[in-house]
């Protein structure tokens, strides 16, 4: 008997390993080869934490704060939370309507163990990001897809979601700005699927705002910002991508206050409270808002890649509104060849460019979308022009 896979849960070795991750160790481990690989896999701003919300924690351990947290995350950064929601996006949440985790994807275990039987279905909007899916199917769910794609510039419309709810749905999921796409669903788009929710009272609306600072739009809007949705939309947000906090791990939910109770319990038996210096340093981030310098990067760095992508043959490429990816459709190079090596899929093809360009991205395949892949532009310009002549370089002698 093999007592290892004896011993091991169906549930892990069912589960897939995180496809971002695992690109970008691939990348790390070549680059410790002495291969030069630009890693533009993983979704992590490039800039440091802004000093003053690290100099917030150095004041926050000096003064002691270093015990163990409140489960939900304290007092005073939950009121921060709290201000922040009405000051952005007019949204009106108490403390006990808040709860912080250990990052924004905690926050999404914690709502799918504590919402979820088996058998029962999340519809999720198609592309997604890659961790939703497993994190359902951890729960007991099953992941309903509703595709895409990069003609819809990559929105799902009310009219899918009324046509994929059935008597089994839980919940619906979705991110705007989305990962992995850019793309940002506008107000009246927001407000088609919203007046379809609102006739469905048992269903849990999940709406993954992480990306809301690094949006080109005019303004953000959320979907629980419809007040008849009030009691049956939970808000995910976070440090990481507005603040360059990634490491810190802090993010949280504000929704309906039996759902952040069952939320606690839930968290109080993983990992109770999050760090509290992290937590004190967030108030200060919170209070100061989001650097929005780093967004202006991001747009010209978007703009300057998406313009040369899209000159590339073969490429697809939309014109993203939000986050820091580009998503661009290469089923056009499927069945192609260089004579030795022929692209069947998007995991092909990013093998390709990892192996002949030395470029790390991310199939399409693990976000749900298998004729596209993700790039992250969170790096620098001229990494940006160096990847593109390498991709350049490459698809060429692939016919």
């Amino acid at each position: 008997m093999d007592h290892k896979n004896w011993i091991l849960s169906d549930r892990i070795k069912e589960m897939p390993e995180s496809e971002t991750i695992k690109m970008a160790q691939m990348a790390r481990d070549l680059n410790a080869k002495g291969i030069d690989v630009i890693d533009m896999s993983l979704g992590e701003p490039d800039f440091d934490t802004p000093n003053f919300i690290k100099e917030a924690a150095k004041k926050a351990l000096d003064e002691g704060h270093t015990k163990y947290t409140p489960v939900p995350g304290i007092v005073s950064l939950r009121q921060a939370i709290s201000r922040k929601l009405k000051r952005d996006t007019d949204l009106d949440y108490g403390v006990n309507e808040i709860v912080v985790s250990n990052g924004a994807k905690q926050t999404f275990a914690n709502i799918c163990l504590t919402t979820l039987n088996r058998g029962e279905e999340a519809i999720l909007f198609t592309p997604y990001w890659v961790s939703y899916h497993s994190i359902i199917e951890m729960a007991g769910g099953i992941p309903v897809e509703l595709k895409a794609g990069i003609d819809q510039d990559f929105k799902v419309t009310a009219e899918q979601v009324k046509n994929a709810i059935t008597e089994k749905t839980k919940l619906v999921l979705f991110s705007s700005p989305c990962n992995p796409t850019g793309s940002v669903y506008s107000y009246k788009e927001l407000e088609a699927i919203a007046l379809v929710l609102k006739d469905y009272p048992h269903i849990l609306v999940i709406s993954d705002e992480i990306y809301e600072y690094i949006n080109f739009t005019e303004k953000h809007v959320s979907i629980a910002s419809f007040k008849y949705l009030k009691n049956h939309v939970v808000v995910i947000n976070g440090m990481s991508k507005g603040f360059a906090m990634t490491g810190w791990r802090l993010g949280y939910l504000a929704g309906p206050d039996w759902l952040a109770k069952s939320c606690e319990k839930i968290q109080g038996q993983f990992t109770s409270g999050a760090s509290s210096f992290g937590q004190i340093a967030a108030i200060k981030a919170l209070e100061e808002g989001p650097d929005l310098s780093m967004k202006d990067a991001f747009l010209k760095r978007k703009e300057i890649f998406r313009d040369m992508l899209a000159e590339i043959p073969g490429f697809k490429v939309n014109n993203p509104q939000g986050a820091f990816y580009i998503f661009p459709d290469i089923s056009y190079y499927f069945g192609k060849s260089n004579g030795i090596n022929t692209i069947a899929d998007s995991h092909s093809f990013v093998m390709t460019l990892l192996d002949e360009a030395h470029v790390s991205c991310v199939a399409g395949s693990s976000f749900g979308a298998p004729d596209c892949i993700r790039f992250s532009y969170a790096t620098s310009e001229e990494n940006i022009h160096e990847v593109v002549r390498r991709i350049k370089a490459t698809v060429v002698n692939y016919k």
